[in-house]
């Protein structure tokens, strides 16, 4: 049975297509700035995870016995949270702000069958990013708006997102937005992949 995949995100919609794992996309109606307000407080794992089985199931309320795959990733630097840019101005700001400090990525996935979780994780990467001129940031933007609008961090690092960072600590495809190895893993423990 075929994989749900609770995102229209391209990049996870990619990893699952490269992997060579069955899936159909669905996105869920989920109001995450609502759920962010409740978790004041709270760190960026658990509210990545949070996320993603909230994503996760507001599909799979209407799946039954389906296996329905959701994720959420979320940026944390110098103790501020921060969500996908909301305008160009916006991605300036972070860029601005992320320059020449470390970057946190949290990135959560959960499998949940009939509205009840049966696998999640949440990995963390590191990103060190360069001291960014403006005339960098507004060329970046330039080539990259409006795409990285939906990347949490203001990069797609399959892109030139990758020229942001002075060194990455974590798995490549965490920072892609799904720890997809972990992923593989919980899909064969669920009997949806060969072991």
């Amino acid at each position: 049975m075929t994989v749900i995949l609770a995102s229209q995100s391209a990049s996870r919609k990619a990893m699952l297509e490269a992997a060579g794992v069955p899936f159909e996309a669905i996105s869920g109606d989920v109001d995450e700035a609502e759920i962010k307000r409740e978790l004041i407080g709270v760190g960026g794992c658990e509210i990545a995870g949070i996320l993603a089985e909230a994503k996760a199931l507001s599909v799979s309320v209407g799946a039954p016995g389906r296996l329905v795959l959701g994720g959420d990733s979320l940026v944390e630097c110098c103790g501020r949270q921060f969500d996908k840019p909301k305008t160009r101005e916006q991605a300036v700001e972070h860029l601005e702000f992320f320059s020449g400090k470390d970057m946190h990525l949290h990135s959560a996935a959960v499998l949940m069958r009939d509205g009840a979780t049966v696998w999640k994780t949440c990995e963390l990467a590191k990103l060190r990013v360069r001291t960014l001129s403006p005339q960098f940031i507004d060329s970046y933007l330039d080539r990259e708006w409006p795409a990285v609008s939906g990347c949490v961090g203001v990069f797609r690092m399959e892109a030139l997102g990758v020229q942001l960072f002075e060194s990455v600590e974590g798995n490549h495809f965490t920072i892609l937005g799904m720890p997809l190895l972990a992923v593989l893993g919980g899909l064969r423990e669920q009997g949806e992949l060969a072991a």
